[in-house]
């Protein structure tokens, strides 16, 4: 009987080991917890007691910061933004690029001679102008769309090994369809008048010309094939139709006609309408290639004739002032208390 008991207490010891040795861990872990809780907590509060110390002082930095910045928003002379949409055409988006990096240098390096003589307008109103800008304009539509036209061009061996989530991460911003030009400037009118400029030193370029010029030929081109197909398959139509008129009258004379010839010879006709809607639905394609590829840059929006006023309270002075020389106050009280904080801990 003895016996029988002995294995059953040293089991329960065992557990008994176990769930204590468990019962630590959690103990140890509840107050490691704890203990960054109470370190958290006891930092904030040294923080709010910092600040309670030195509370007059950060409002009057706050006071005179916002005085200031007022004094600064009204001297200071407002800007406009003005933004134009467009379309570059025959791979001339990185000309596009190029040109408005090169206007935006002069901006910023103020050689308003050299803005004047680029944008063909007075040196006056080159000083107005402070910076340019350029970026893609595109949502996840157009790039699937973008994708779509770039497979179709592939053969259908290459077709299979595109992966289409591989491009869209890939993505080329120079890619997309649409792009849009923004100016910065200090008089709201002075976007508008050098648009003129910003277009012809892209449409001037021999090269694009070229390209353009070519791709009008094709598309005529193009255009005369689908025409004169129409109008074959037309005379055909015609030749089937004197055909069946014909085998009609024979059946009137009581001449016996083949049913298989007059199923091959409708579904012949059949085809033959199919041929001239899928003509006609390449001539409509054709015709938006064309009014696409009408100028080497489709302006899809121009710019407005006044550009709209930069505001916001986070870019203003009133805002920025007073953060600054709260800030300042507070790196200067705060290493003035960590360096008392250290001759106490040597002490």
């Amino acid at each position: 009987m003895s016996k029988d008991l002995q294995p059953q207490s040293s089991e329960e010891i065992d557990l008994g080991t176990v769930f204590k040795a468990i019962g630590n861990v959690f103990s140890k872990l509840f107050n490691f917890i704890g203990s960054i809780f109470k370190a958290v907590f006891e930092l904030v509060i040294l923080f709010l007691i910092f600040i309670q110390k030195h509370f007059i002082k950060f409002a009057i930095a706050g006071f005179i910061g916002l005085g200031l910045g007022f004094y600064l928003d009204m001297k200071k002379e407002p800007k406009y933004v003005s933004t134009m949409v467009l379309e570059p055409n025959f791979n001339s988006v990185q000309q596009l690029y190029n040109n408005i990096e090169f206007y935006n240098a002069l901006a910023v390096a103020k050689d308003f001679n050299g803005l004047s003589e680029a944008l063909d307008i007075s040196k006056k109103e080159a000083v107005y102008i402070k910076k340019f800008n350029v970026e893609s304009y595109s949502d996840e539509n157009q790039k699937v769309q973008l994708f779509d036209r770039f497979v179709r061009s592939l053969d259908t061996t290459t077709q299979k090994t595109i992966d289409m989530d591989a491009y869209l991460k890939n993505f080329n911003s120079l890619d997309a369809r649409f792009h849009t030009v923004t100016v910065v400037a200090t008089n709201n009118s002075v976007a508008k008048k050098i648009q003129p400029s910003i277009i012809n030193s892209i449409s001037r370029n021999e090269y694009f010309n070229l390209q353009k010029d070519i791709s009008d030929i094709n598309i005529s081109l193009q255009d005369s094939i689908y025409n004169k197909q129409i109008r074959e398959i037309d005379s055909l139509q015609l030749l089937y139709k004197k055909v069946m008129l014909k085998e009609a009258e024979k059946v009137s004379q009581g001449t016996n006609i083949s049913l298989g010839e007059d199923g091959s010879k409708e579904n012949k006709e059949l085809s033959l309408i199919n041929k001239v809607e899928e003509l006609k639905t390449s001539i409509v394609l054709l015709n938006e290639e064309r009014a696409n590829k009408s100028s080497i840059l489709n302006v899809i929006s121009e710019f407005p004739k006044k550009g709209v006023e930069v505001k916001g309270f986070l870019k203003s002075y009133k805002f920025l002032v007073p953060c600054i020389l709260i800030g300042i106050l507070l790196v200067f009280f705060g290493l003035q208390s960590f360096n008392t904080y250290l001759k106490n801990y040597k002490k």
